[in-house]
Protein backbone atom coordinates (compact mmCIF):
# COMPACT_ATOMS: atom_id res chain seq x y z
CA UNK A 1 0.00 0.00 0.00
CA UNK A 2 2.70 2.44 0.87
CA UNK A 3 4.56 1.11 -1.91
CA UNK A 4 1.86 2.14 -4.46
CA UNK A 5 1.15 5.52 -2.37
CA UNK A 6 4.77 6.48 -3.03
CA UNK A 7 4.54 5.73 -6.85
CA UNK A 8 1.31 7.79 -7.23
CA UNK A 9 3.00 10.22 -5.47
CA UNK A 10 6.10 10.64 -7.64
CA UNK A 11 3.93 10.52 -10.67
CA UNK A 12 2.50 13.22 -9.75
CA UNK A 13 5.22 15.45 -8.85
CA UNK A 14 6.66 14.31 -12.63
CA UNK A 15 3.61 15.57 -14.33
CA UNK A 16 3.39 18.73 -12.06
CA UNK A 17 -0.30 17.37 -11.46
CA UNK A 18 0.49 18.36 -7.87
CA UNK A 19 1.43 21.97 -8.58
CA UNK A 20 -1.15 22.91 -11.03
CA UNK A 21 -3.92 21.34 -8.64
CA UNK A 22 -2.53 23.63 -6.12
CA UNK A 23 -2.57 26.75 -8.29
CA UNK A 24 -6.08 26.14 -9.38
CA UNK A 25 -7.01 25.43 -5.40
CA UNK A 26 -5.56 28.93 -4.82
CA UNK A 27 -7.75 30.90 -7.46
CA UNK A 28 -10.42 28.96 -7.14
CA UNK A 29 -9.96 29.77 -2.74
CA UNK A 30 -9.23 33.31 -3.56
CA UNK A 31 -12.74 33.43 -6.05
CA UNK A 32 -14.89 32.63 -3.77
CA UNK A 33 -13.20 34.62 -0.88
CA UNK A 34 -13.64 37.68 -3.43
CA UNK A 35 -17.00 37.11 -3.99
CA UNK A 36 -18.13 36.36 -0.83
CA UNK A 37 -16.34 39.25 0.86
CA UNK A 38 -17.55 41.87 -1.87
CA UNK A 39 -21.66 40.61 -0.80
CA UNK A 40 -20.66 40.92 2.61
CA UNK A 41 -19.51 43.92 2.36
CA UNK A 42 -22.53 45.77 0.92
CA UNK A 43 -23.91 48.50 2.52
CA UNK A 44 -21.21 48.91 5.36
CA UNK A 45 -20.80 51.34 7.34
CA UNK A 46 -16.49 52.92 7.34
CA UNK A 47 -17.76 55.52 9.90
CA UNK A 48 -19.12 52.49 12.15
CA UNK A 49 -16.04 50.31 11.66
CA UNK A 50 -13.86 53.29 12.76
CA UNK A 51 -16.06 54.17 15.79
CA UNK A 52 -16.04 50.50 16.56
CA UNK A 53 -12.03 50.39 16.79
CA UNK A 54 -12.22 53.42 18.59
CA UNK A 55 -14.50 52.48 21.66
CA UNK A 56 -12.44 49.15 21.71
CA UNK A 57 -11.34 49.41 25.40
CA UNK A 58 -7.54 49.36 26.20
CA UNK A 59 -7.79 46.64 28.11
CA UNK A 60 -8.94 44.51 25.96
CA UNK A 61 -6.54 45.56 23.38
CA UNK A 62 -4.06 45.14 25.81
CA UNK A 63 -5.05 41.36 26.83
CA UNK A 64 -4.76 40.72 22.82
CA UNK A 65 -1.34 41.91 22.41
CA UNK A 66 -0.56 39.45 25.26
CA UNK A 67 -2.17 36.41 23.87
CA UNK A 68 -0.63 37.04 20.33
CA UNK A 69 2.88 37.59 22.06
CA UNK A 70 2.32 34.59 23.97
CA UNK A 71 1.40 32.91 20.79
CA UNK A 72 4.71 34.20 18.71
CA UNK A 73 6.51 32.87 22.06
CA UNK A 74 5.50 29.50 20.93
CA UNK A 75 6.31 30.00 17.52
CA UNK A 76 9.89 29.67 18.92
CA UNK A 77 9.69 26.28 19.88
CA UNK A 78 8.41 25.18 16.68
CA UNK A 79 12.26 25.86 15.54
CA UNK A 80 14.27 24.92 18.88
CA UNK A 81 11.92 21.62 18.39
CA UNK A 82 12.98 21.13 14.67
CA UNK A 83 16.73 22.35 15.10
CA UNK A 84 17.48 19.88 17.57
CA UNK A 85 15.71 17.13 15.79
CA UNK A 86 17.46 17.21 13.27
CA UNK A 87 20.82 16.88 15.79
CA UNK A 88 22.31 20.85 15.67
CA UNK A 89 22.21 21.34 19.16
CA UNK A 90 24.72 24.07 18.98
CA UNK A 91 22.27 26.76 17.83
CA UNK A 92 21.54 28.59 21.18
CA UNK A 93 17.74 29.06 21.59
CA UNK A 94 18.25 33.11 20.66
CA UNK A 95 19.21 32.18 17.26
CA UNK A 96 15.99 29.61 17.10
CA UNK A 97 13.66 32.64 18.55
CA UNK A 98 15.02 34.67 16.36
CA UNK A 99 14.48 33.09 13.15
CA UNK A 100 11.25 31.64 14.25
CA UNK A 101 10.03 35.07 14.51
CA UNK A 102 11.28 37.06 11.88
CA UNK A 103 10.17 34.15 9.41
CA UNK A 104 7.14 33.72 10.30
CA UNK A 105 6.60 37.34 10.36
CA UNK A 106 7.50 38.16 7.58
CA UNK A 107 5.66 34.94 5.66
CA UNK A 108 2.73 35.71 6.82
CA UNK A 109 2.41 39.52 5.48
CA UNK A 110 4.50 38.45 2.31
CA UNK A 111 3.19 35.21 1.23
CA UNK A 112 4.25 32.15 0.08
CA UNK A 113 5.75 31.88 3.43
CA UNK A 114 7.34 27.89 2.15
CA UNK A 115 9.75 30.15 0.27
CA UNK A 116 9.76 33.91 2.48
CA UNK A 117 10.55 32.43 5.24
CA UNK A 118 12.54 29.86 4.33
CA UNK A 119 14.99 32.29 2.90
CA UNK A 120 14.73 34.30 6.13
CA UNK A 121 15.82 30.96 7.90
CA UNK A 122 18.64 29.77 6.03
CA UNK A 123 20.14 33.52 6.48
CA UNK A 124 20.08 33.18 10.24
CA UNK A 125 21.25 29.55 10.28
CA UNK A 126 23.50 29.22 7.32
CA UNK A 127 25.73 31.69 10.05
CA UNK A 128 25.54 28.68 12.31
CA UNK A 129 27.15 26.10 10.05
CA UNK A 130 23.44 24.77 8.12
CA UNK A 131 23.27 24.55 4.87
CA UNK A 132 20.26 24.76 2.45
CA UNK A 133 19.42 20.78 3.09
CA UNK A 134 19.42 21.26 6.80
CA UNK A 135 16.75 24.56 6.53
CA UNK A 136 14.50 22.53 4.13
CA UNK A 137 14.01 20.11 6.71
CA UNK A 138 13.51 22.96 9.83
CA UNK A 139 11.09 23.98 7.43
CA UNK A 140 9.57 20.55 7.10
CA UNK A 141 9.58 20.03 10.63
CA UNK A 142 8.34 23.31 12.08
CA UNK A 143 5.13 22.63 9.31
CA UNK A 144 4.46 19.39 10.77
CA UNK A 145 4.13 20.96 14.04
CA UNK A 146 1.97 23.28 12.74
CA UNK A 147 -0.78 20.94 11.16
CA UNK A 148 -0.60 18.22 13.55
CA UNK A 149 -1.92 21.39 15.55
CA UNK A 150 -4.46 22.29 13.20
CA UNK A 151 -5.53 18.73 12.95
CA UNK A 152 -6.08 18.18 17.00
CA UNK A 153 -7.83 21.67 17.47
CA UNK A 154 -9.89 21.58 14.25
CA UNK A 155 -11.01 17.17 15.58
CA UNK A 156 -11.47 18.03 19.23
CA UNK A 157 -12.79 21.73 18.16
CA UNK A 158 -15.61 20.29 15.57
CA UNK A 159 -16.47 17.29 17.85
CA UNK A 160 -17.45 19.33 20.57
CA UNK A 161 -19.49 21.82 18.52
CA UNK A 162 -19.87 20.78 14.83
CA UNK A 163 -22.30 23.47 14.36
CA UNK A 164 -19.53 25.87 14.15
CA UNK A 165 -18.05 24.35 11.17
CA UNK A 166 -21.21 24.40 9.18
CA UNK A 167 -21.35 28.19 9.11
CA UNK A 168 -18.44 27.95 7.28
CA UNK A 169 -18.51 24.80 5.12
CA UNK A 170 -22.24 24.33 4.78
CA UNK A 171 -22.08 21.00 6.06
CA UNK A 172 -24.60 19.23 8.06
CA UNK A 173 -23.66 18.97 12.11
CA UNK A 174 -23.30 15.32 11.87
CA UNK A 175 -21.05 15.22 8.86
CA UNK A 176 -19.16 17.52 10.54
CA UNK A 177 -18.72 15.83 13.65
CA UNK A 178 -18.05 12.28 11.39
CA UNK A 179 -15.48 14.13 9.44
CA UNK A 180 -13.64 15.19 13.19
CA UNK A 181 -13.57 11.86 14.67
CA UNK A 182 -11.87 10.58 11.05
CA UNK A 183 -9.56 13.71 11.60
CA UNK A 184 -8.83 12.60 15.21
CA UNK A 185 -8.33 8.81 14.43
CA UNK A 186 -5.67 10.33 11.65
CA UNK A 187 -3.81 11.81 14.23
CA UNK A 188 -3.95 8.88 16.65
CA UNK A 189 -2.86 6.48 14.33
CA UNK A 190 -0.14 8.68 13.30
CA UNK A 191 1.25 9.16 17.03
CA UNK A 192 0.99 5.11 16.89
CA UNK A 193 2.60 4.57 13.56
CA UNK A 194 5.56 7.11 14.76
CA UNK A 195 5.75 5.28 18.50
CA UNK A 196 5.98 1.51 17.30
CA UNK A 197 9.77 2.31 15.48
CA UNK A 198 11.79 4.74 13.93
CA UNK A 199 10.48 6.60 10.19
CA UNK A 200 11.99 7.95 8.46
CA UNK A 201 10.86 10.17 4.94
CA UNK A 202 12.45 11.55 1.86
CA UNK A 203 16.01 10.00 0.22
CA UNK A 204 19.64 10.46 0.48
CA UNK A 205 20.34 14.15 2.33
CA UNK A 206 16.91 14.99 1.85
CA UNK A 207 15.95 11.97 4.58
CA UNK A 208 14.17 13.33 7.78
CA UNK A 209 13.88 11.03 10.41
CA UNK A 210 10.44 11.66 12.01
CA UNK A 211 9.88 12.67 15.86
CA UNK A 212 8.71 9.43 17.54
CA UNK A 213 5.51 8.71 19.48
CA UNK A 214 6.59 11.16 23.10
CA UNK A 215 8.15 13.61 20.78
CA UNK A 216 4.95 13.64 18.41
CA UNK A 217 2.91 14.55 21.62
CA UNK A 218 5.07 17.28 22.53
CA UNK A 219 4.59 18.83 19.06
CA UNK A 220 1.19 18.64 19.25
CA UNK A 221 0.98 20.09 22.32
CA UNK A 222 3.24 22.96 20.93
CA UNK A 223 0.72 23.55 18.00
CA UNK A 224 -2.48 23.73 20.09
CA UNK A 225 -0.56 26.31 22.03
CA UNK A 226 0.12 28.29 19.63
CA UNK A 227 -3.29 28.07 17.89
CA UNK A 228 -5.00 28.55 21.74
CA UNK A 229 -2.92 32.16 22.33
CA UNK A 230 -4.07 33.39 18.86
CA UNK A 231 -7.81 32.34 18.96
CA UNK A 232 -7.75 34.06 22.09
CA UNK A 233 -6.30 37.31 21.19
CA UNK A 234 -8.71 37.01 18.54
CA UNK A 235 -11.71 36.03 20.76
CA UNK A 236 -11.01 39.04 22.97
CA UNK A 237 -11.35 41.51 20.08
CA UNK A 238 -14.97 40.06 18.69
CA UNK A 239 -17.77 41.76 20.00
CA UNK A 240 -19.23 40.16 23.60
CA UNK A 241 -22.84 40.00 21.68
CA UNK A 242 -23.87 37.41 20.95
CA UNK A 243 -21.66 35.65 23.38
CA UNK A 244 -21.14 32.71 21.38
CA UNK A 245 -17.90 30.62 23.58
CA UNK A 246 -14.19 30.10 22.76
CA UNK A 247 -14.83 27.04 21.04
CA UNK A 248 -16.99 28.21 18.84
CA UNK A 249 -14.88 31.17 18.06
CA UNK A 250 -11.95 29.06 17.90
CA UNK A 251 -13.07 26.36 15.52
CA UNK A 252 -14.06 29.04 13.18
CA UNK A 253 -10.23 31.18 13.66
CA UNK A 254 -8.62 27.79 12.82
CA UNK A 255 -10.86 27.13 9.90
CA UNK A 256 -10.03 30.48 8.68
CA UNK A 257 -6.70 30.70 9.00
CA UNK A 258 -6.20 27.24 6.89
CA UNK A 259 -8.54 28.86 4.48
CA UNK A 260 -6.00 31.75 4.02
CA UNK A 261 -3.00 29.65 4.58
CA UNK A 262 -4.40 27.02 1.06
CA UNK A 263 -4.96 30.48 -0.43
CA UNK A 264 -1.08 32.03 -0.47
CA UNK A 265 -2.34 35.48 -0.42
CA UNK A 266 -0.05 37.80 2.10
CA UNK A 267 -1.99 37.30 5.52
CA UNK A 268 -4.94 35.03 4.41
CA UNK A 269 -6.01 38.83 3.00
CA UNK A 270 -9.53 38.85 1.71
CA UNK A 271 -10.04 34.96 2.43
CA UNK A 272 -9.51 34.96 6.05
CA UNK A 273 -11.52 37.77 6.53
CA UNK A 274 -14.64 36.20 4.28
CA UNK A 275 -14.37 33.14 6.25
CA UNK A 276 -14.66 34.93 9.67
CA UNK A 277 -17.73 36.98 8.12
CA UNK A 278 -19.35 34.08 7.22
CA UNK A 279 -18.66 31.80 9.91
CA UNK A 280 -19.35 34.60 12.92
CA UNK A 281 -22.81 35.74 11.13
CA UNK A 282 -24.37 36.35 13.89
CA UNK A 283 -22.29 39.28 15.04
CA UNK A 284 -22.47 43.01 13.85
CA UNK A 285 -20.43 43.24 11.02
CA UNK A 286 -19.23 46.60 11.44
CA UNK A 287 -18.19 45.77 15.23
CA UNK A 288 -16.57 42.66 14.29
CA UNK A 289 -14.43 44.07 11.49
CA UNK A 290 -13.14 46.48 13.65
CA UNK A 291 -12.23 43.44 15.78
CA UNK A 292 -10.82 41.63 12.38
CA UNK A 293 -8.35 45.07 11.83
CA UNK A 294 -7.22 45.36 15.29
CA UNK A 295 -6.32 41.41 15.37
CA UNK A 296 -4.22 42.42 12.16
CA UNK A 297 -2.55 45.57 13.52
CA UNK A 298 -1.33 43.08 16.39
CA UNK A 299 -0.78 40.10 14.69
CA UNK A 300 0.28 40.51 11.32
CA UNK A 301 1.79 44.51 11.06
CA UNK A 302 3.52 45.26 14.13
CA UNK A 303 5.39 41.85 14.47
CA UNK A 304 6.12 42.16 10.77
CA UNK A 305 7.60 46.15 11.32
CA UNK A 306 9.42 44.39 14.50
CA UNK A 307 11.32 41.65 12.01
CA UNK A 308 12.71 44.00 9.85
CA UNK A 309 13.73 46.12 12.34
CA UNK A 310 15.90 43.39 14.07
CA UNK A 311 17.18 41.69 10.66
CA UNK A 312 18.40 45.12 9.92
CA UNK A 313 19.96 45.54 12.85
CA UNK A 314 21.10 42.04 12.92
CA UNK A 315 22.98 42.55 9.50
CA UNK A 316 24.37 45.86 10.18
CA UNK A 317 25.80 43.98 13.58
CA UNK A 318 27.26 41.43 11.27
CA UNK A 319 28.91 43.64 8.66
CA UNK A 320 30.66 45.32 11.31
CA UNK A 321 31.63 42.41 13.14
CA UNK A 322 33.01 41.06 9.57
CA UNK A 323 34.78 44.20 8.78
CA UNK A 324 36.75 44.22 12.15
CA UNK A 325 38.17 40.75 10.67
CA UNK A 326 42.34 40.97 10.67
CA UNK A 327 42.52 41.69 6.59
CA UNK A 328 45.38 38.64 7.23
CA UNK A 329 43.14 35.70 8.29
CA UNK A 330 41.74 35.91 4.82
CA UNK A 331 44.61 37.61 2.85
CA UNK A 332 45.22 41.01 1.33
CA UNK A 333 42.18 42.83 0.40
CA UNK A 334 39.72 39.67 0.78
CA UNK A 335 36.60 39.28 2.32
CA UNK A 336 34.86 36.90 3.85
CA UNK A 337 32.30 35.14 1.74
CA UNK A 338 30.10 33.67 4.47
CA UNK A 339 28.78 34.29 7.72
CA UNK A 340 29.75 31.20 8.84
CA UNK A 341 33.71 32.33 8.63
CA UNK A 342 32.65 34.98 11.54
CA UNK A 343 31.19 31.75 13.45
CA UNK A 344 34.31 29.37 13.20
CA UNK A 345 36.49 32.35 13.92
CA UNK A 346 34.56 33.71 16.93
CA UNK A 347 32.65 30.56 18.27
CA UNK A 348 29.57 31.19 19.52
CA UNK A 349 29.99 34.78 19.99
CA UNK A 350 27.68 34.66 16.15
CA UNK A 351 24.26 36.64 16.07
Amino acid sequence: MLEAIRRAMAFLRQKQILHRLGVVISIAVIGIACYVLYHMLRGIDTNEVLEAIKSTEPRQIALAGLFVAAGYFTLTFYDLFAVRAIGHAHVPYRINALAAFTSYSIGHNVGASVFTGGAVRYRIYSAWGLNAIDVAKICFLAGLTFWLGNAAVLGLGIAYHPEAAANIDQLPPWLNRALAFAIITALVAYVVWVWTQPRVVGRGPWTVTLPGGPLTLLQIAIGILDLGFCALAMYVLVPDEPNLGFVVVAVIFVSATLLGFASHSPGGLGVFDAAMLVGLWQMDREDLLGGMLLFRLLYYIAPFVISVILLTFREVIVGARLKRLPQADSGPRAEPHHEAVLVRKRGDSGV
